[in-house]
C-alpha cells in the first residue's frame, strides 16, 4: 500500500465515522479555548471542564484576569496538574493579550505563541479550533496514533506535524487533528489498544505486525 493510499483509507474512514470532530473541551468563545486549552496540559479534558466554569464567572475575559494575581487564581484551578506554573501562564497570557492584542485572541499560530504558555502545540490547537488554519496540533495520541496506522514514520512530534500536514488536504487538517486524537484517545489506547473495534485494522501497521495478519 502506497502512503497516498493509506492516507486516503484513513481520512475515507474518518469522514464516514465521525464527519464533524470537535475538541472536548467546553468553550464559549476565544478567550476561554485559550485559558481551557494551557489548562489541559497534561490534564483531562473532564477535570478542564470542571475547572472552567468558577474560574470564568470570576474571570470572564483577558482584562479582568489581567488584573488577577497568580496567587489568586491558584486557587481556582490547584485540582488540575502543575497550577503554580498554569496560574503564571494564565497571568501573563492575559496581560499580554490586552496590552498587544487588544483582548483578542490572534489567528496566527506565531503570534500565539507569544503568550506565555502557549506553545507550538497549544497554539496550533487554538488556530485549527477557532480559525480552521491547516495546523496540525501533535499531543502524544496523535504522535501514537499516525505511528500506528502507518501515517508518519516519526520520532518526535515536529517530524510527525509536517508529514502529517504534507499528505493531508488543508481543509481537512484541523479535523484530522481530532479525528487521531479522538481515536486514540478511545479506540487506539496506549496499553491497551482496542483493535478489534478499530476500523483501520485491516491495514494498520501496529495492528498486523502484532497480530501476525498479512496486509490486504
Amino acid at each position: 500500500m502506497t502512503i497516498r493510499e493509506r492516507y486516503k483509507r484513513t481520512i475515507g474512514y474518518f469522514r464516514n465515522n465521525n464527519p464533524d470532530p470537535d475538541t472536548e473541551l467546553d468553550y464559549k468563545n476565544p478567550f476561554e479555548l485559550i485559558v481551557a486549552v494551557i489548562l489541559s496540559a497534561q490534564c483531562t479534558d473532564k477535570r478542564v471542564n470542571m475547572i472552567m466554569p468558577p474560574l470564568m464567572e470570576k474571570f470572564p475575559d483577558a482584562a479582568s484576569m489581567a488584573g488577577a494575581k497568580p496567587e489568586e487564581l491558584f486557587e481556582y484551578i490547584r485540582s488540575c496538574s502543575y497550577p503554580n506554573n498554569k496560574a503564571r501562564h494564565l497571568s501573563g497570557m492575559s496581560k499580554l493579550l490586552t496590552e498587544e492584542f487588544g483582548g483578542k485572541v490572534p489567528s496566527e499560530p506565531s503570534l500565539l505563541q507569544k503568550l506565555p504558555g502557549v506553545g507550538r502545540k497549544t497554539a496550533n490547537v487554538v488556530a485549527s479550533v477557532l480559525f480552521k488554519k491547516p495546523v496540525m496540533a501533535v499531543d502524544t495520541h496523535v504522535f501514537r496514533v499516525a505511528n500506528r496506522i502507518g501515517l508518519t514514520v516519526a520520532k518526535n512530534p515536529i517530524s510527525s506535524e509536517i508529514q502529517l500536514t504534507r499528505h493531508i488536504p488543508a481543509d481537512l487538517v484541523h479535523k484530522a487533528h481530532h479525528w487521531l486524537l479522538l481515536h486514540g484517545r478511545y479506540i487506539c489506547k496506549s496499553r491497551k489498544p482496542l483493535c478489534s473495534m478499530c476500523g483501520l485494522s485491516d491495514f494498520c501497521k501496529y495492528y498486523i505486525k502484532n497480530s501476525g495478519l498479512k496486509a490486504k
